[in-house]
């Protein structure tokens, strides 16, 4: 196999701008609840929209990557995000909104679901597992770096009357004054723009998939669902993804509420240092996996997570702004570990079984909605405390996971090598 960096260079891109417009939209929301003067249930069917998309696409662009070239999904799902912001960009209103965030979801799930075997075959499959953390890397990356442009956006168009030219100026007169946010929409719409006109002159191979990726028939996934494992795993990301983007989308908004920091200032900081400790979560996690079995490491950042969100719903101001960010760093191992365990018990229909876990993304949707209904009637740090409900059950499966096949950690290997070594020697 003939490996294609540039290939793989390109999917790290797209995972940059994957989680570059997914994650903007966290600190963005209070200033989305002020802008068109809605309620925190109304702010809350933002996230739904866009994540119910991966409910909607995951699967069917399963079947499609077995049927057409991955340039093909690629352009497809750049150019339906691309739309979905420029419709809102174009049309500033609630429900545009709404449309423009589930056609952005779309595209992105399309991108998701075809970037992974993309890159287990253009990069080798020895160094699968190496690019794979590195592309997880770099969307945590982006998404420490999201809200940062969105301050900067926000302060500059601010100071937009000082200035006679420049980017600025030309989005001051094309965004509402009222909804300066909007001119995110405007980027979005240049990046995505960017990487379809990238991606037309790039020759890109169809996507080769083994044989445990496919999605096969549809009875496989009827199979599956009928399995009271395969529900448990389900449930598992919708509890995962759900707790990640509840904590993100609300976090400004709470220190906002509850303590007065400035959203567009504080808040969007918090929402990126949020990010930012989930990234170095990740690198701490992929070394003790190699020490210790992956459902102790779950039960103990499942505690942390709880321990964390706590100090931050009920601790004072300054103590806030280092517990919600916590959060993020003991939930950084969290999805990796809830999967690899999921794939790891069952022993076939593996591409099914990614295909349903993935559509599992939708928790995105569901549990910020939720804690927005709640927190619209008893208030937000009562809608948050919902996500003890999902961190209890992320925390369980670390009890009762019994997977076929445990990740291999460095005692398991020199005992293996020991063993192997006395066989020989008694040979």
């Amino acid at each position: 196999m003939n490996k294609k960096y540039y290939i793989v260079a390109l999917i790290l891109l797209i995972f940059f701008v994957i989680s570059l417009l997914q994650n903007m939209l966290g600190p963005m929301i209070p200033d989305i609840i002020d802008g068109f003067h809605i309620s925190l249930t109304l702010a809350g069917f933002l996230p739904f929209s866009f994540f119910i998309a991966y409910a909607v696409m995951s699967i069917p662009t399963g079947f499609l990557i077995e049927k057409y070239k991955g340039k093909t999904i690629l352009l497809m799902g750049f150019s339906l995000a691309c739309a979905g912001a420029l419709l809102f960009a174009a049309n500033s209103r609630y429900l545009s909104s709404l449309l423009s965030l589930f056609m952005m979801g779309s595209g992105m799930a399309m991108l998701q679901v075809t970037i992974n075997p993309l890159l287990r075959d253009a990069g080798g499959e020895k160094q699968f597992a190496f690019n794979s953390v590195l592309a997880q890397f770099i969307f945590g990356s982006a998404s420490f770096i999201s809200p940062k442009i969105y301050v900067y956006f926000m302060q500059n168009l601010q100071s937009v009357p000082d200035r006679e030219t420049g980017i600025f100026n030309l989005l001051s007169q094309i965004v509402p004054e009222e909804l300066p946010w909007i001119s995110l929409y405007w980027l979005f719409v240049l990046v995505t723009l960017s990487m379809i006109l990238l991606i037309a002159f790039i020759r890109i191979p169809k996507v080769e998939l083994k044989e445990d990726e496919r999605i096969g028939q549809k009875d496989n996934i009827i199979r599956l669902f009928r399995k009271k494992i395969v529900i448990l795993y389900f449930l598992g990301i919708i509890a995962y993804v759900g707790t990640e983007q509840g904590v993100a989308n609300w976090i400004s908004k709470f220190l906002a509420s509850y303590h007065q920091f400035d959203p567009q200032i504080v808040g969007a900081r918090t929402v990126s240092n949020f990010w930012g400790l989930m990234t170095i979560g990740c690198i701490v996690g992929l070394l003790l996996l190699k020490l210790y079995d992956s459902r102790k490491i779950l039960i103990l950042f499942s505690i942390g997570a709880i321990i964390s969100l706590t100090s931050g719903l009920f601790g004072p101001g300054k103590v806030a702004l280092i517990a919600f960010p916590a959060v993020g760093f003991f939930a950084s191992v969290m999805w990796s570990i809830i999967f690899s365990l999921a794939l790891n018990s069952i022993s076939k229909y593996h591409g099914a079984f990614s295909g349903i876990l993935c559509t599992g993304i939708c928790g995105g949707a569901l549990i910020p909605f939720i804690i927005g209904w709640i927190g619209n009637h008893l208030g937000l740090r009562f809608g948050m405390l919902f996500l003890y409900i999902s961190l209890g059950y992320i925390l369980s499966i670390g009890i009762w996971a019994r997977p076929l096949v445990n990740n291999e950690t460095i005692r398991e290997k020199k005992n293996a090598i020991r063993r192997a070594s006395e066989n020989y020697t008694n040979l």
